[in-house]
């Protein structure tokens, strides 16, 4: 339903992991530009050496509201925003410093997110509607152990983002939201995940294929597949409904 092809997008967390894959994946379809919105500006060189004057290295922290309303003046001529940069701590339910983990990840995974959509709402309408793009987790459906504030805060964004999917339908925005399982990535590695994990390209080519069937669930890999196969059915009836 939407092809990528002289579009410009804006992908958080782009340096690295899903969000570099996305970015290669999108300029492979076609996108005329890419934003690569960063903490360290440095980090995305080698992007910079590979693709010239097709992204444009710009700073963000979304724990700081104020990089995010920074950002979103200079940044005006966006058609997709991918809000993928989050932050995981494995911690226990009764670990010692799991509040202060859980204000950490519910600053950037959650507080984040509200702060890119608030942000880019009014510039991807201006442009004509576009697609908001919001990396979740398969830990946004089920908890676990060693990963409870990081699935809680997982749970509140994908909460957020069936709202925002509702919110932005009038303005012509649509909305995707994206559930990975293990990926090989430095989060992934992290969460002791790297026996499993598959490569970020199964996220990036999810992505696009939601942008061309109109999804907005996407399950990518083979583990987010086998909950998506038992979730989609409640899904359909009571989310994607409208």
């Amino acid at each position: 339903m939407i092809s990528l092809n002289d579009k410009t997008a804006l992908v958080t967390g782009a340096n690295r992991g899903i969000g570099k894959e996305i970015v290669n994946s999108f300029l492979a379809h076609g996108a005329k530009k890419v934003y690569l919105a960063v903490r360290n500006l440095e980090s995305t060189i080698e992007l910079e050496q590979k693709y010239g004057n097709k992204v444009v290295s710009v700073y963000l922290d979304l724990s700081i509201p104020e990089t995010v309303a920074e950002l979103a003046k200079e940044v005006q001529d966006v058609d997709v925003v991918v809000n993928n940069a989050g932050v995981l701590t494995l911690t226990s339910p009764l670990d010692a410093n799991v509040e202060t983990v859980f204000k950490k990840e519910l600053e950037v995974n959650v507080f984040g997110l509200l702060r890119m959509a608030r942000a880019f709402t009014p510039a991807l309408e201006r442009n004509g509607g576009g697609v908001f793009v919001q990396i979740n987790s398969i830990a946004s459906i089920i908890g676990g152990k060693t990963f409870g504030t990081y699935s809680a805060s997982k749970a509140a964004s994908y909460s957020f983002t069936q709202s925002l999917k509702e919110c932005m339908k009038p303005k012509n925005i649509r909305v995707i939201s994206v559930h990975p399982g293990p990926i090989d990535t430095d989060m992934g590695a992290e969460a002791g995940m790297k026996d499993i994990a598959e490569p970020a390209t199964v996220v990036s080519e999810g992505i696009i294929k939601a942008l061309e069937n109109g999804s907005f669930h996407v399950f990518p890999d083979k583990m987010a597949k086998e909950f998506g196969k038992d979730y989609m059915p409640y899904a359909e009836k009571y989310i994607e409904i409208n």
